[in-house]
């Protein structure tokens, strides 16, 4: 019996030599930045606008707009539906008197996983996974490693394991880059401040029973949590269609095109109730913790983890089964 760990082991070699985490480093450290630039050009322009550095009255003209928006004809009504909620939960931190956009590090990582759940962090991850078997193939090395006495499962599982390893680092680099480099800009503090969460929307109300206040550090792990789960079915996803599909730059074309009609199905699906099973529409997972109105009527937390992990957890059971019957000779 091979001990898996040689081969997990052999894996992370390979994946460190590939430069991939590299890439996906310096693409953080060159994006980062220009989303800390262009947080701090909106807080400069909102004080211009508003004459003072007071958030209430930028909610409260917030809520102002939004509420006028709600009698103009040209709002679509899913747009009105959107403002209600957002109106309501503006209208709850003022009177919590509570900021939920309180300029520093902790908060603008906390704001940037959330966005970046949906596209950017699951787009790090399948540049990374997109040719852990298919690569193989390119190189001609899956003959070569198949004819180990190794265990076909075996070999499987452990590029499984070792992209388990990659993935939670991916997250927790974007996490420690996101509040290394804000904090120069917004300062390193709030770890303490007091974050509401357990909003459930339901149609154009929002539920405040089961609101409670947490540490903004609290809130910052759950986040990464939801981040990290999201990101993992990513991974195993694009591990499946690595297995499936023998040319690296089709692989990564198809998951490419999956990710980016899920960003555009988010906004466009909420009158068809059965695109809430694609695993695409059901990877934003931090919007349930703000209350944010779900994309399709009827969606909450625990059904997008179980659709998200009906998914994942498919895609390991084709992985292997091709992966163990396939021919690597033609």
């Amino acid at each position: 019996m091979v001990s898996l760990y040689p081969l997990v082991k052999n894996e992370c070699i390979k994946m460190i030599k590939k430069k991939r985490l590299l890439v996906v480093l310096l693409i953080l450290a060159a994006i980062i930045p220009m989303f800390t630039y262009a947080q701090m050009k909106v807080a400069e322009s909102n004080r211009k606008q508003f004459g003072t550095t007071d958030w209430r009255v930028e909610q409260r003209q917030k809520i102002v707009d939004y509420t006028r928006s709600l009698s103009s004809g040209r709002v679509p009504e899913e747009w009105k539906q959107w403002r209600r909620v957002e109106v309501k939960l503006a209208q709850y931190y003022l009177d919590k008197d509570v900021n939920p956009a309180e300029p520093n590090g902790v908060t603008f990582t906390r704001e940037f996983v959330k966005n970046a759940v949906n596209l950017f962090i699951p787009l790090m991850v399948m540049v990374v996974a997109a040719d852990m078997v298919s690569g193989e193939h390119t190189t001609g090395t899956i003959k070569l490693l198949l004819t180990r006495p190794v265990q076909r499962w075996k070999i499987l599982l452990s590029k499984l394991l070792s992209l388990i390893l990659f993935t939670s680092f991916i997250v927790i680099a974007t996490a420690i880059l996101c509040y290394l480099i804000s904090g120069v800009v917004f300062g390193y503090g709030g770890w303490d401040m007091p974050v509401f969460f357990g909003f459930q929307a339901k149609g154009t109300e929002v539920d405040f029973s089961f609101v409670r206040p947490v540490d903004n550090w609290l809130y910052l792990i759950m986040e990464l949590g939801l981040v990290w789960y999201a990101a993992l079915v990513v991974a195993v996803m694009t591990l499946m269609i690595s297995v499936l599909v023998r040319s690296t730059a089709a692989g990564m074309g198809i998951m490419l095109a999956l990710l980016i009609s899920g960003t555009i199905l988010t906004n466009m699906v909420s009158s068809w109730e059965a695109a809430k099973y694609l695993f695409m529409v059901n990877l934003n997972l931090t919007t349930y913790l703000s209350g944010t109105l779900p994309p399709i009527k009827g969606m909450n937390l625990p059904f997008s983890l179980a659709v998200l992990t009906v998914w994942g957890i498919a895609s390991v059971i084709v992985s292997f089964a091709v992966f163990t019957k396939k021919d690597v000779l033609n």
